[in-house]
């Protein structure tokens, strides 16, 4: 099930203000990223596998890199060249998996 989808690219001004409003992510050139520790490589396997499902329901898949027990998630609208506010909406769903 695809959720609302808001696909305009946001201005520097927004883009600090969503931002302000996420724990832990910052900006990372025409991206957000935010880096999640657990215990173990398992354990990182597992919090990716999470993902999958919130992924898939909004049709937006995040960059995953995965080493040893740390997962970096990185987020961007790559068909609009930037950040739109379906980044910060999936940033949002996966901060609500921890």
């Amino acid at each position: 099930m695809r959720t609302d989808l808001t696909m305009a690219r946001l201005d520097d001004q927004e883009i600090e203000k969503s931002l302000a409003g996420l724990e832990g992510w910052e900006r990372s050139g025409d991206a957000i990223r935010k880096q999640f520790k657990g215990d173990d490589f398992v354990g990182s396997v597992e919090f990716v596998n999470s993902l999958v499902a919130p992924a898939e329901e909004m049709e937006h898949h995040p960059d995953l890199e995965i080493s040893w027990d740390t997962v970096t998630v990185t987020i961007t609208s790559h068909s609009e060249g930037g950040l739109t506010e379906n980044d910060f909406k999936l940033a949002e769903r996966i901060d609500a998996l921890r």
